[in-house]
C-alpha cells in the first residue's frame, strides 16, 4: 500500500515542534488484519496491524499500546538497507516521538509505532528518498482491550507493573532457540506455554549452536550463503517476519518476549558473534526499528556477555547506549552475565538480569544484589531442572522451586529452565517443545500467591537478621521455611522498617495460613493472633500460641493483618 505526499514542514520534512495538521490523504482508511501470510506454518496471520490511508471523514484505529504500521513503496535498487534514510515523527498535541522506519524488501518501507496515549495521532515522514519524504497521516488510538495492559515498566523501584498500573509478577522461563526449530516443534512449544505459568520467555534473535542444539535454522538474519558467507549490509526479512509472528503468538498468550540480541553460542560457525562494530550497530538499529512497537518486547543485550571472546566490555556499553537511544518506547533493557558481573548501575539498564544459582539458595544472599544495584533483580538463570551431565543442568524440581521461593521473599524475581535429556535432543532450554519436569505446576502455585500479595510487590522485611520474612511490614508476611521441617512455628513478627505505615502495636490482629509449596495446598490456621511486644525486636501472640506444622520441608506461612 502506497501513500502519496501531501506537504512538508520544511525543505527536508522536519520540524522542531509538533507540525500543524496538514491536508489529509485522499483515500479511504483501510483496516487490514494481515500484511503477509505465513508460509507453511499453519498459524494465525503474521501481524494484526492497522495500515493507514486516510480520508477526511474516516480515520483508522488501533488500540492504545497496540501496533500501528504505515507502509510505503520506495527505492528497490542499490542497497536500500544502507542507502535510504527513513523516519517518521508521531505527535499528539505537544507530545512527539521520532521513530526509525526500516526497509522490508521488495521496495517496501515500513514504520511502526506503539501509541502510549489514547486519542488522535498524526505523523509525518522524513526521508532521503523523494517518494518517501513528507508523507502525512493520522489514526486514532482507542481504549485497550481487556488483555492489553501495555508494556511492562519498572515500578516501586524493585518491581514491575504494566503501563496501566497492573502489577507484573515475573515467572520466566528460557527457550533460547525455539524460533529456529521446525514448524511443528514451534507449535508444540506454544501449546506447552499456553498451559504453563510463565509470563516471560527468554529467546535469541540469532540461531544457537551448542551441546544438544546444533541444527541449522530455517532462516538466517542476513543475505548470503550459510554457514559464513554473509552480506552484513543486507538483512533477510524472512527471518524477521517469522520472529515477529512468534512474538505476537507470545503476546496472545500474555507472555513477554525477552529478546536476546547477542550470544556466544556460535564460536565462529556463522560468525554472528564476531561482526564488525559497524555491522553490530546496523543490526541493533534494524532490530529495534522492527520490534520496538511490540508492547511485549524486552531487550537483553547479551546472554553470558563475558563469554563472547571477540567482544569487550566497552562494546556492550556501546550496544546499551545504541539500543536505549534508538527505542522510542523505552522497553526494559538488561544484560546477562556468565562469570563476570556487568555494571548493572548503568543508567540505560532498567533491571539486573543475573545468573547465579547459589544466590537464591537462601533469601539472605538473594537480597544483596538489590542493595548493590538499587533496581529490580531478576535471577534469569539459577541453573536448570534436569538431568544433564553438567552441574548447571541437573537441579531437582524441589531445588528449582526452593530457589523461586527464596528469591521471592527477598523481593527479587527468578527464572525457570529445564534440561532433561531427550533421544532427539529436544531440550526445553534450547529448543522448546514439551516440559517434563515437576517444577512448573509448583511455580503456578507460587504465581497465585504472588498475585494475591501486596500490590506494591513483596519486600524483604528484616533482611539482615530474619531474611525468611517477606511481604509488606505491618500488613502482610510471607515466611518461607525451605528445607527445614519443624512441627511447630512460634508466631512472631520482627520489628518493621521505619515508617508509620509499617508500625506494629500491641492488640493488632493477624490471621495465618500454612502453604505447602510442594503439594500446593493452603491450610487456614483457626483463630486470630493478637500481638504483644516481647522485646525490642519482636511481637508474638499475646497468649503464646504457635502454629502446628506437618514436619515436612518446603512449608511457608502467609500472615495477613485483620484490618480495622
Amino acid at each position: 500500500m502506497t501513500a502519496t505526499a501531501t506537504s512538508k514542514t520544511n525543505k527536508r520534512g522536519r520540524s522542531t515542534r509538533a507540525p500543524k495538521r496538514g491536508p489529509q490523504l485522499a483515500s479511504s482508511a483501510v483496516n487490514r488484519t494481515a500484511v503477509r501470510k505465513p508460509t507453511g506454518l499453519g498459524v494465525a496471520p503474521l501481524l494484526l496491524l492497522t495500515l493507514v490511508l486516510l480520508s477526511p471523514a474516516f480515520a483508522a484505529t488501533v488500540e492504545q499500546w497496540g501496533l500501528f504500521e504505515a507502509s510505503f513503496k520506495g527505492p528497490a535498487t542499490g542497497n536500500p538497507f544502507t542507502e535510504v534514510r527513513f523516519t517518521a515523527r508521531f505527535y499528539q498535541d505537544d507530545f512527539a516521538r521520532e521513530v526509525a522506519g526500516f526497509y522490508d524488501g521488495d521496495g517496501n518501507y515500513r514504520v511502526r509505532f506503539m501509541p502510549e496515549r489514547a486519542g488522535v495521532w498524526r505523523f509525518v515522514t522524513d526521508s532521503s528518498a523523494k517518494e518517501l519524504d513528507g508523507k502525512r497521516g493520522e489514526f486514532t488510538a482507542t481504549k485497550p482491550s481487556a488483555s492489553n495492559h501495555g508494556p511492562v515498566r519498572v515500578a516501586n523501584e524493585f518491581h514491575f507493573a504494566y503501563a496501566d498500573g497492573t502489577p507484573f509478577r515475573q515467572i520466566g522461563t528460557t527457550c533460547y532457540a525455539w524460533t529456529h526449530q521446525p514448524a511443528a516443534l514451534q507449535e508444540q512449544t506454544l501449546k506447552t506455554l499456553a498451559g504453563a505459568p510463565f509470563n516471560k520467555l527468554r529467546m535469541c534473535v540469532f540461531p544457537k549452536r551448542y551441546n544438544w542444539s546444533t541444527n541449522e535454522p530455517p532462516h538466517y538474519p542476513f543475505a548470503g550463503t550459510p554457514p559464513r558467507d554473509w552480506d552484513y549490509t543486507r538483512f533477510n526479512p524472512a527471518l524477521f517476519h517469522h520472529l515477529e509472528r512468534r512474538i505476537l503468538d507470545l503476546q496472545r498468550l500474555g507472555i513477554e518476549a525477552d529478546v536476546i540480541l547477542h550470544h556466544p553460542y556460535d564460536e565462529g560457525h556463522w560468525g554472528f558473534d564476531r561482526m564488525t562494530a559497524q555491522a553490530d550497530e546496523r543490526y541493533l538499529r534494524y532490530v529495534v526499528a522492527r520490534l520496538a512497537a511490540f508492547r511485549n518486547v524486552w531487550w537483553s543485550l547479551a546472554n553470558e556477555w563475558d563469554f563472547m571472546k571477540e567482544k569487550r566490555e566497552a562494546d556492550f556499553e556501546r550496544f546499551g547506549q545504541i539500543v536505549a537511544a534508538a527505542d522510542p518506547h523505552r522497553h526494559l533493557l538488561s544484560i546477562h552475565n556468565g562469570k563476570v558481573m556487568p555494571n548493572h548501575t548503568r543508567p540505560w539498564l532498567t533491571h539486573a538480569s543475573i545468573q547465579n544459582g547459589s544466590a537464591v539458595e537462601d533469601a539472605a544472599r538473594a537480597v544483596l544484589y538489590r542493595d548493590a544495584f538499587r533496581k529490580p533483580v531478576v535471577y534469569d538463570e539459577v541453573k536448570y531442572e534436569g538431568n544433564l551431565p553438567k552441574r548447571w543442568g541437573n537441579l531437582t524440581a524441589e531445588e528449582m522451586v526452593q530457589r523461586f521461593w527464596q528469591g521471592t521473599v527477598a523481593g527479587t524475581y527468578v527464572g525457570h529452565g529445564e534440561t532433561y535429556l531427550h533421544p532427539q535432543n529436544l531440550i526445553w532450554w534450547a529448543t522448546g517443545g514439551e516440559l517434563h519436569g515437576q517444577s512448573p505446576a509448583r511455580l503456578a502455585f507460587l504465581k497465585k500467591v504472588m498475585e494475591a500479595g501486596p500490590r506494591e510487590g513483596i519486600e524483604p522485611i528484616d533482611k539482615w537478621q530474619n531474611p525468611t520474612y517477606g511481604g509488606k511490614a505491618g500488613h502482610y508476611y510471607l515466611v518461607y521455611l525451605g528445607k527445614a521441617a519443624p512441627t511447630a512455628w512460634e508466631f512472631k513478627l520482627p520489628k518493621p522498617p521505619q515508617g508509620p505505615e509499617h508500625a506494629l502495636a500491641d492488640g493488632m490482629k493477624f490471621r495465618a495460613e500454612v502453604l505447602d509449596t510442594w503439594n500446593m495446598t493452603v491450610t487456614p490456621v483457626p483463630g486470630d493472633f493478637v500481638l504483644k511486644r516481647v522485646s525490642e525486636y519482636f511481637w508474638v501472640d499475646a497468649t503464646g500460641r504457635s502454629i502446628a506444622l506437618p514436619g515436612k520441608p518446603w512449608q511457608a506461612l502467609r500472615i495477613k493483618r485483620v484490618e480495622p
